[in-house]
């Protein structure tokens, strides 16, 4: 009995769990859509690889399996390339399967041909084209592996176009069964015993959770820790919902103070990188001592030399801290100075953001706008967030109860995510919790690189409110009357200051093209109406267009905005 290449490529995904592939198709690549479809993986049409690549790479974060995003060969492949880097980064399993030249126009500057195994290899763990047809499903499953195992990320498979509708005799494929979830590794006993000492001589402690816990489900564990032990933590921005941000010991609204004043540090899963400024002065005390938990062993030692190093899966190794501190009965004493210096800065910081939320003064600033959605929203929807100011007033406004329940620009700052993950986010939601809200929260730029989406989220009816921050432009824009002055200077291309956009532009109307609700509100009494009627009806896509102070920015910092002063 003979099979065909795009059934053989469809067959091995789905021996292997793959449950959802978004992509464009096109020459070669349309018969793979169609058979994985035959198979039961669900097709997502997205309108551009970028997109399609980033919803793939949201997928292996959300459900710590791997997506696959199918493109075609040449431009379709290098659009996706963004979306390899992104998940790469941000350690999260991805799949693509691109289509190539065939093999016998190879070098002969066949369509769309280029060297994809080889530009693949900078973007991910595995860049492998399989040799034959019937060696695919081994190629598959070592690809499906090596995203998941040890540190996860991104692997590419290049398929030739001829190989797509070639016949192979069934008997002489190779085929394999699903390999196994990673094996979980723990950290060495007198490591563990290390590193609770050091904590249990701290005099000002610090607890840092970052995504890495997200993803090994160590939520529960976490949570445990951080009560038995009484330890401040704080979150990373997608870290947050771990632990719950109400919760009494999350200190995120005190983070500079933490950062910069903590003697211990205890990295779980979190990297010492430019969102965390290096674990350096003068973020940091010159003598702060760091424990590092990470499943990398290249990771640990990187920019500070640690006190204690924990190679090993989070969940497993937050399970041997917690034996070891069930045998040694400390706490940290919830009186301590350093609790009341952060609880003053907290309450300081709170204030602060309270003040400038209830400001009556129109257009809106950030705060009034988050305040107001803050309010109404699911307390158990996904949020999405993108933007430059949007994302971060938002990550300090936008509560998260949930783990894996905030998925933003992350360790790459990439912008252009948003879209692409609300729709992964959306199809996670509608098969493991149906009802599920997903709410994209999106600055005016953010929303441009992947507009388009919208379209993609109205043909699938997917749960998904999309609220547009407006504020004209890129961290700052120009109202309308300044624009309509601007323009008599001469042409915008050299008059137009390079952060300004179209002053009022219509987002929502991309939105009820398509058959969705599309809101456009100035005031918070528009914004409430918007927000309860986009919450109350399920079945139809929203977008929210709120128009906002052009010049509205955070809360003054020392530093300005560049330096990501509190992210």
């Amino acid at each position: 009995e003979a099979v065909s290449g795009a059934q053989l490529i469809a067959q091995a995904l789905r021996a292997q769990n793959i449950e959802y592939m978004f992509g464009i198709v096109g020459i070669p690549v349309t018969e793979i859509a169609i058979a994985a479809q035959a198979v039961g993986i669900k097709y997502v049409g997205m309108r551009n690889e970028q997109a399609a690549c980033y919803a793939a790479s949201a997928i292996g974060y959300l459900t710590g399996r791997p997506g696959v995003c199918l493109v075609v060969s040449g431009p379709g492949f290098l659009h996706a390339l963004g979306g390899m880097a992104n998940a790469t980064i941000n350690c999260w399993p991805l799949i693509v399967i691109g289509g190539s030249s065939d093999r016998n126009q190879e070098t002969m500057g066949a369509f769309q041909e280029f060297p994809q195994v080889e530009a693949g290899r900078l973007y991910n763990k595995l860049s492998v084209r399989p040799s034959s047809l019937e060696v695919i499903p081994a190629v598959i499953e070592k690809a499906v592996r090596t995203s998941m195992y040890g540190r996860p990320g991104s692997c590419y498979i290049d398929i030739p176009g001829d190989f797509v509708n070639l016949q192979v005799n069934k008997s002489s494929v190779k085929y394999m069964e699903c390999c196994l979830p990673p094996p979980i590794s723990m950290a060495e006993r007198s490591a563990v015993s290390k590193a609770a000492s050091v904590i249990a001589l701290s005099k000002q402690p610090l607890l840092i959770i970052g995504k890495g816990a997200a993803y090994s489900h160590a939520e529960n564990n976490v949570r445990k820790l951080v009560d038995l032990c009484g330890l401040p933590f704080l979150p990373t921005p997608m870290a947050k919902g771990v632990v719950p941000d109400n919760h009494p010991n999350c200190v995120a609204a005190a983070r500079s103070t933490a950062l910069q004043h903590a003697d211990v540090i205890i990295l779980l899963g979190a990297r010492l990188n430019w969102i965390l400024h290096f674990g350096l002065p003068p973020r940091y005390r010159q003598d702060v001592k760091v424990i590092q938990i990470d499943i990398c062993g290249e990771e640990l030692g990187n920019n500070v030399r640690p006190a204690a190093t924990l190679l090993g899966d989070i969940k497993a190794v937050t399970e041997q801290l917690l034996e070891e501190f069930n045998k040694r009965s400390w706490k940290y004493p919830s009186n301590s100075e350093w609790w009341q210096k952060l609880r003053g800065k907290i309450k300081n910081n709170e204030e602060r953001s309270k003040g400038l939320a209830l400001q009556k003064s129109l257009p809106m600033n950030y705060y009034t706008v988050f305040h107001h959605i803050r309010e109404l929203i699911p307390k158990d929807c996904i949020l999405v967030s993108e933007g430059a100011n949007t994302m971060d007033i938002g990550r300090t406004m936008l509560p998260n109860f949930y783990p894996r329940q905030r998925l933003d620009a992350g360790t790459f700052g990439t912008m252009g995510v948003g879209l692409g993950f609300a729709i992964a986010a959306a199809m996670v939601a509608r098969d493991h919790t149906p009802g599920r809200r997903i709410v994209c929260i999106e600055g005016d730029s953010a929303f441009g690189f992947s507009g388009m989406e919208v379209e993609t989220i109205c043909r699938y009816n997917l749960p998904i409110l999309i609220i547009v921050v407006n504020n004209n432009g890129i961290y700052t824009g120009l109202d309308a009357n300044s624009w309509e002055e601007m323009l008599k200077f001469g042409d915008p291309a050299t008059c137009v200051p390079p952060v300004s956009l179209l002053p009022n532009a219509h987002y929502e109307k991309i939105m009820s093209v398509f058959g969705g609700k599309g809101y456009f509100v100035k005031t918070p009494e528009e914004l409430r109406n918007a927000l309860k009627a986009s919450v109350t009806d399920k079945q139809t896509p929203s977008l929210i267009n709120v128009m906002i102070d052009p010049q509205s920015e955070r809360k003054k910092q020392e530093f300005p905005w560049l330096t990501r002063s509190n992210l």
